[in-house]
């Protein structure tokens, strides 16, 4: 058995493992644009006999932790032929792909599960989940007058960048993005944009949308101030002689929309969304930001990961006065240690999906009191969310 990253000669035999295991097929006339695109580095897989039998895509990507961008391994694409099922292949595939991002500095990596058991095994964890509402027309917000106007179809996508990033960075977890990725990822032939912008000619928000079987259908709308927010909805309701009602996806979960409605009675559904996990709790722990402390403090944690045998272990982790933190390898056992806890209920702990009272509470989190007290101390709110699917 061999895993290494695939050869551009090997695209078709990628293609046809990927169309049969996602059960789609790619027409003929875009298999070369396909072939073009095909990034052989990006996408590792198992051999046997010189054949492939399991894949994964690992991109380089980076994510929003605490306002800053992070390295993080996006994972993408994991598919196996029936017949190599339930042979380990893709565990061993994860495993190299842990040592791969370990290696290359990816402190991070997320991925969308097919199956959300199979990935815990494995380290990763959930760690946002994502609003879905359904908005008929006669229950849109009311419109107002706003000082300011909205643009259609005429901002540059610099404008557009600009405003997500300062929306995105409020969360952790959610995507730094390139022009490519824009280009290839967010925007498409099918898809408005509208900006709205100040009474002083700034752009402060801006909708992402289409207009389906009579349906508005909103795939991102970015706001900084809730002028933007009022006036991109008095925007949007100036379709309703147009449109049924309006549906979005991938709304934050901390989003109060439904309060703020006439009528709050819409259909609503919240929705686990992608996984994470942390590749290096050393590297990530010392990059990342504590609560300021009067003081330079110190607890034990004891990691258990046994896929990624650097994190496992007791550690000391040490706090300064300005929420600087170290984390230093020591000898000893788990019972000996102030905090335990899996890597991935280090994860959403870390990003802020959980707090160190709930997973404790609920058996994720074994801490002695002090520990325990210590940890809702140092480790700062935040919400986490994610725009994106890859």
């Amino acid at each position: 058995m061999e895993i290494r990253q695939l050869h551009a000669e090997e695209f078709e035999a990628s293609l046809s493992l990927s169309e049969y295991a996602f059960k789609y097929k790619v027409a003929d006339e875009a298999r070369a644009e396909a072939r073009q695109k095909f990034r052989p580095e990006r996408v590792w897989g198992v051999f046997e006999d010189g054949t492939l039998g399991a894949q994964l895509k690992l991109l380089p990507l980076q994510a929003y932790i605490q306002g800053k961008a992070f390295p993080m391994g996006g994972i993408a694409g994991v598919s196996t032929w029936p017949e190599n099922r339930r042979q380990g292949l893709v565990a061993k595939l994860l495993s190299h792909t842990l040592q791969t991002m370990n290696e290359s500095g990816q402190t991070l990596s997320f991925l969308h599960p097919f199956l959300i058991p199979f990935y815990r095994k494995f380290g990763w964890e959930v760690y946002c989940e994502y609003k879905k509402y359904s908005i008929p027309v006669d229950k849109f917000p009311r419109k107002t007058e706003i000082e300011g106007s909205v643009k259609r179809d005429s901002a540059a996508l610099e404008i557009l960048e600009g405003l997500y990033s300062r929306f995105a960075a409020e969360y952790n977890g959610t995507l730094q993005r390139d022009q490519e990725w824009w280009k290839q990822r967010v925007l498409d032939a099918d898809t408005h944009q509208s900006v709205f912008y100040s009474k002083l000619g700034e752009p402060e928000g801006y909708v992402l949308y289409k207009i389906v079987n009579n349906e508005l259908v909103i795939d991102e709308f970015i706001f900084l101030n809730e002028q933007a927010r009022k006036g991109l909805w008095t925007f949007l309701a100036n379709h309703d002689s147009m449109i049924t009602g309006a549906s979005l996806k991938l709304v934050p979960s901390d989003d109060i929309l439904p309060y703020l409605l006439p009528d709050p009675r819409i259909p609503q559904e919240n929705y686990p969304y992608f996984m994470a996990r942390i590749v290096n709790a050393r590297a990530f722990i010392e990059n990342f930001t504590f609560r300021s402390r009067s003081s330079l403090e110190s607890r034990t944690l004891y990691i258990e990961d046994e896929h990624a045998p650097w994190n496992n272990g007791l550690w000391l982790w040490s706090v300064a006065g300005n929420g600087a933190s170290t984390l230093e390898r020591l000898d000893g056992e788990q019972a000996a240690a102030d905090c335990s806890c899996t890597i991935g209920a280090l994860t959403v702990m870390l990003l802020g999906y959980k707090r160190p009272g709930e997973l404790a509470k609920y058996g994720q989190l074994n801490a002695s009191p002090t520990g325990l007290e210590w940890l809702e101390e140092v480790i700062p709110q935040a919400k986490t969310a994610l725009f994106d699917f890859f």
